[in-house]
């Protein structure tokens, strides 16, 4: 059964920064493309970052600030965010695709395998 578990949410002060992680049982990290997600009160889920073994990507409103690496021997992909700020506010999401070795993308649509998702709260 594939399984993905985020933790790391919490509350966090503008400007901090918070690790985000991602384990996954029955499958893979090393082969398959993990996206993080987050969907905001109100808004639609939007795509943050992935990573595959092709490469990683981020979306605009954070280049610079967040990372994405993995961890294979742990079965583990991490979001690092850094200087963060009140409009990151969200529920992070980490989701897989069950195709092997494809590119990663920041489109919902292409991953199957999703976690409960972790809130992270900026705010003083």
């Amino acid at each position: 059964q594939l399984q993905l578990v985020e933790s790391g949410g919490g509350l966090v002060q503008p400007g901090g920064s918070r690790r985000l992680s991602c384990a996954a049982s029955g499958f893979s990290v090393g082969r398959s493309a993990i996206g993080w997600f987050r969907q905001a009160p109100g808004k639609e889920r939007e795509g943050v970052s992935c990573i595959s073994n092709m490469g990683t990507a981020f979306a605009e409103s954070v280049k610079g600030r967040f990372t994405v690496s993995r961890d294979n021997a742990k079965n583990t992909v991490y979001l690092q965010m850094n200087s963060l700020k009140p409009e990151d506010t969200a529920v992070y999401y980490c989701a897989a695709d069950s195709v092997l070795f494809r590119l990663c993308t920041l489109r919902s649509a292409e991953y199957d395998t999703w976690g409960q998702g972790a809130q992270v709260t900026v705010s003083s």
